[in-house]
């Protein structure tokens, strides 16, 4: 790509975060008592605000630098997109064949995050036996930790046995072992909109929390019919997240601002309501782009984030 261009990106970064630092925009939630450092998720401010309910959806720096018709190339790691966002929470999720590291140097800025959801499914279903046995270590070094997520987990109409990543029987397995490691560990799991007439009741019973997701922009004209689908096949002990693209990835092209703006809004709506528990933004590897959903997101952001619930 142009490096020219590139420069000018980064550039126009770091001056939006030097403006956040003065106007408190990305660091507002450092300024409250959520900021864990190495405390523990239950010392946290009694109060809840809006901002505590949300999450940015994270993967490794430069992952959504090709395949999706992005124009510029990413360089922000998962850590200073939560920070440039104001974002205090994070679902880390494994992109690609290389498994996320897990040393102890890599994950420590993540303890400077109010919570931390890692991947044990990465994108595109993506497993390894050996890689959840790690995470479900994690804790050790990163006490923030509350969950593991199961990405892209869904895959097939076909049968109950073959539309999981993993059968129901390696599920439950999951689950003793989360409840046995006495991190009061919680099982999350992505559901899109497409898979709301398969056969998955069965694997959202062993879950904890659902998060939704509508894969083309084009289809949130349809989100509040297709969320309350969803309520109905989700188990009641099931919280549910929505989940917000930042750039319309079924498309492969800018998710427009009205859309953008309609999915906040009715989120927000959702959450005060409690049909909902949170929402996720997607994803910290496009929030250095001065894409304009990232930039309208992060104003708005900052303008509800410090609303009591």
């Amino acid at each position: 790509m142009n490096s020219n261009l590139f420069n000018v990106n980064r550039r126009k970064f770091i001056r939006g975060m030097t403006k956040a630092l003065g106007a408190g925009v990305g660091l507002a939630w450092l300024n409250s008592k959520n900021v864990l450092g190495d405390e523990k998720p239950d010392s946290r401010q009694k109060k809840s605000i809006v901002r505590d309910r949300f999450w940015l959806w994270g993967h490794e720096t430069g992952s959504h630098n090709t395949g999706f018709n992005i124009p510029l190339q990413s360089r922000v790691t998962p850590v200073e997109a939560a920070f440039y966002m104001g974002i205090p929470n994070m679902i880390m999720v494994r992109y690609g064949k290389n498994a996320l590291s897990l040393d102890k140097q890599y994950v420590l800025p993540f303890r400077g995050l109010r919570e931390v959801v890692w991947s044990v499914v990465g994108a595109g279903g993506s497993k390894d036996s050996d890689e959840t046995t790690r995470v479900l270590q994690l804790p050790g070094n990163l006490p923030n930790m509350t969950g593991v997520m199961m990405d892209d987990f869904f895959r097939s109409a076909k049968s109950v046995q073959d539309a999981g990543a993993l059968s129901t029987a390696e599920l439950t397995t999951l689950c003793k072992r989360l409840s046995g490691s006495g991190r009061g560990l919680k099982l999350w799991v992505v559901l899109y909109d497409g898979q709301l007439d398969w056969p998955v009741k069965e694997h959202l019973e062993l879950c904890n929390k659902v998060t939704y997701w509508t894969w083309k922009a084009d289809n949130l004209k349809n989100l509040e019919s297709t969320f309350a689908k969803m309520e109905k096949l989700v188990p009641q002990k099931c919280g549910k997240v929505l989940g917000c693209y930042m750039w319309d990835y079924g498309g492969k092209k800018p998710m427009p601002l009205d859309l953008m703006k309609y999915q906040c809004e009715t989120g927000l709506r959702w959450l005060k309501e409690g049909r909902i528990e949170g929402m996720i933004f997607l994803a910290s590897c496009i929030c250095d782009l001065d894409i304009e959903a990232v930039e309208w997101t992060r104003k708005w952001i900052s303008e509800v984030g410090n609303v009591e619930l």
